[in-house]
């Protein structure tokens, strides 16, 4: 699948994005550590396919290293418990 039939799908995945990112929000807000992580991760990955498809480079490395922090954040807390 080419970059330009994947932009047909941009609009869309920045409302699910938009609403992953009040979801995370919501979830800091609460203190559900967890659900913060699992929230803020797919929004980050959203953000790099979207930035993939707009060529901007640092907005795509930001959340790139966003994911990272997630993906440890996740990790740490199902091997710790906490």
């Amino acid at each position: 699948m080419t970059v330009m039939k994947l932009a047909a799908y941009e609009q869309p995945l920045k409302w699910l994005a938009l609403a992953l990112g009040l979801c995370s929000t919501i979830s800091i807000v609460q203190n559900w550590q967890l659900a913060a992580m699992l929230f803020g991760l797919p929004f980050c990955l959203i953000w790099i396919f979207c930035a993939w498809l707009n060529t901007e480079r640092q907005l795509k490395y930001i959340n790139m290293v966003f994911s990272a922090l997630y993906i440890y954040g996740i990790a740490r807390y199902l091997i710790t418990g906490a």
